[in-house]
């Protein structure tokens, strides 16, 4: 009778025989994107794998990058609108509303009442069609495809007032230095409140189709946990960094545009728990209150007298010769812009900080001794846009 010979045909992580010598183990490194469906558009993650655990996770950035703080440097101050308008292009008009503040406050410029408000209406209603893009996308990442179909739903009420007012449908080049491109159409302002009604009745469905959903705590909670010391440690802003208890919203605690005056409906959505469900309940419940403050804006619009809507600028507009910085609480976070002024028609210099270039820094932190399978979950809840990363 033969002897018998047993071959391994499999080796797992813990049986490698090439590697330094028998039994001992060997790291694998797994490359996530640039191309892949697992990450949010052109964005890369090198991953170290011990068998099923990550090892460690180093984001790789720049496949989007187009220059554009130095395509700054050659526009004049009416044209950056359209370069600050598309970084994120999500939330086209908080981002363009940044650039015209740090330009007013520059040339020490006082918008007129009834754009100061328009403003802040339409920076909250940005606020909501940014939110909607990830409660129903984040469930669709982990396998929930229902969500997305009711978050569409209530984007395009949202979005056809805002096509109405601005004339575009995503990159909205409605601010100006100085107020904003014209004034409201004829019955714009009870249409809003239609649009706003209706999304209104739809955001408890994710309450009990995605929060009431146990397969997605199961994949969530707990998962993902960024401490509130990794939250200052990497500059993480926005809703990601108060669902981990950072207490932090520039509405609030430096009031722009009228939030000095809605400081009575605006509620700061926060939790303590710092994982991947506790950021979507962040995002849920600020959806909420971004409705109830474009409510307001609505009622202080409807007792405002009529009036004008931008000052009269000179044809060849120049910034006096210095430098400022602004920020805004932009739906992903905190955009901030330092411009630098040598007294011409154009910035010498615009620094842009975009939320989502600091948020996705914490990857390094939240992945490493997590699962592959837990890692869609957590890149997904982080809720960046690889424009606003790579700029």
């Amino acid at each position: 009778m033969s002897s018998l010979r047993e071959t391994t045909v499999g080796i797992g992580s813990g049986a490698a025989p090439f590697a330094d010598g028998p039994g001992t183990a060997t790291d694998m490194v797994l490359n996530i994107g640039p191309q892949h469906p697992a990450t949010h558009g052109v964005l890369r993650l090198k991953l170290v794998l011990d068998g099923e655990r990550i090892v460690s996770a180093e984001p790789i950035i720049g496949y989007m990058h187009r220059g554009a703080e130095k395509l700054f440097e050659a526009r004049d101050y009416r044209q950056i609108i359209m370069l600050a308008n598309r970084h994120d292009w999500l939330s086209a008009f908080s981002n363009e509303l940044g650039v015209v503040l740090a330009v007013e406050r520059m040339l020490g410029m006082e918008v007129p009442e009834r754009a100061v408000w328009i403003r802040t209406l339409l920076a909250e209603l940005n606020r909501v069609l940014n939110h909607l893009m990830f409660i129903g996308s984040y469930p669709l990442e982990l396998g929930g495809i229902t969500p997305v179909f009711y978050a569409f739903t209530s984007r395009e009420e949202l979005q056809h007032v805002l096509e109405e007012a601005s004339g575009g449908r995503m990159h909205y080049m409605f601010n100006r230095v100085g107020g904003l491109k014209e004034d409201l159409p004829a019955g714009w302002l009870g249409r809003v409140r239609t649009a706003i009604a209706a999304v209104r009745a739809q955001l408890p469905v994710y309450q009990d189709l995605v929060l009431g959903n146990e397969i997605f705590r199961a994949r969530t909670a707990g998962v993902g946990v960024l401490s509130p010391e990794h939250v200052h440690a990497y500059g993480v802003t926005g809703p990601i960094a108060r669902a981990s208890g950072v207490d932090f919203d520039l509405r609030r605690d430096e009031p722009y545009l009228a939030y000095g005056e809605l400081q009575d409906v605006l509620k700061v959505a926060l939790r303590e728990e710092g994982d991947c469900l506790a950021r979507f309940e962040c995002l849920l419940e600020q959806s909420v209150n971004s409705l109830d403050l474009a409510d307001a804006c609505l009622d202080r619009l409807a007792a405002l007298p009529a009036g004008p809507v931008n000052l009269r600028l000179p044809k060849v507009l120049k910034a006096p010769e210095g430098e400022t910085y602004a920020w805004t609480e932009n739906p992903l976070g905190v955009n901030g812009y330092y411009l630098v002024s040598r007294g011409d028609k154009t910035p010498w210099r615009l620094k842009l900080r975009s939320a989502s270039f600091n948020n996705v820094q914490a990857l390094i932190e939240l992945l490493p001794g997590t699962l592959v399978a837990d890692m869609v979950a957590i890149l997904g809840s982080l809720f960046f846009v690889v424009g606003d990363i790579d700029k």
